[in-house]
């Protein structure tokens, strides 16, 4: 995104006669992520843009011109991730009941987000297909970020959109991880519990900024910048992911998952 946002912040906090850590104080955030937005590292969320107008005293300017506020279709507390996503080097995911964002298919997208409560209209549910679809371009790039997608076997056998639509998604998830632009491992449904399973979970790593995570459930979503927290959801994943299949039997869950809707759908 561009800077302007941040540089704007950053000169009225200091008019205001504020260090970064006041206004984090003040605005009831941390001081790294103050400086994370006005580098242009990171968008706030609406919830911040409004503490931060508060803070500051400058009305509504913050929050009305929060980068990507007016053109991507995504729910608030995910804005900050989505940018960050454009940024990473590497991005690990994992999922344990939808297929992550950036690997869904068009077709696998249209049919979650046009299931939401309350009901989006045509248009809206257009918008977030797009928006969705606009974040899996970073799989365009053949070497960066390097990704690894670790999938609970019951996003597999959950049939989202019925079985043409499921047999295409896998298909696409094949096709990505044999041509080696992505690692994918599956967690088999006979292994039970594991470190992961209480929710879905990305970790990402920059070239000038430390891993962040960032973990979601319904409705909720939150970015953890804290080292100790980051660490010790790098070694949750770690652990679930000596438990999940290698890859080459991962590829041939995925491709018996496939022929298996193919062949009853």
């Amino acid at each position: 995104m561009s800077n302007t946002y941040g540089t704007w912040l950053k000169a009225q906090r200091e008019a205001a006669g504020l260090t970064q850590q006041q206004l984090a104080g003040l605005a009831i955030m941390t001081r790294s992520h103050i400086s994370h937005i006005e580098a242009g590292r990171r968008v706030p969320s609406e919830e911040d843009a409004q503490r931060l107008d508060r803070a500051l005293g400058t009305g509504n300017v913050l929050t009305s011109f929060r980068p990507g506020a007016d053109t991507d279709a995504v729910a608030d507390y995910f804005a900050p991730v989505q940018h960050l996503e454009q940024q990473a080097t590497s991005i690990r995911e994992f999922a344990p009941s939808l297929i992550p964002g950036i690997l869904q298919t068009e077709a696998y997208a249209r049919c979650v987000l046009g299931r939401t409560f309350p009901p989006l209209s045509p248009a809206e549910c257009d918008r977030a297909v797009v928006t969705r679809l606009k974040r899996a371009q970073i799989l365009q790039n053949p070497t960066s970020p390097v990704v690894w997608a670790m999938l609970d076997e019951a996003v597999l056998r959950r049939p989202v959109g019925g079985a043409a639509i499921m047999a295409e998604q896998i298909d696409h998830i094949i096709g990505l991880t044999e041509s080696e632009r992505i690692r994918t491992h599956v967690i088999p449904l006979e292994l039970g519990h594991h470190p992961l399973l209480n929710g879905m979970l990305t970790l990402m790593w920059f070239e000038d900024q430390p891993p962040i995570a960032y973990s979601e459930g319904v409705r909720v979503g939150r970015l953890h910048d804290s080292p100790s927290v980051v660490e010790a959801l790098q070694g949750n994943y770690t652990l679930a992911l000596s438990d999940a299949l290698s890859l080459k039997e991962s590829l041939a869950a995925l491709k018996a998952t496939s022929k298996g809707y193919r062949d009853h759908g």
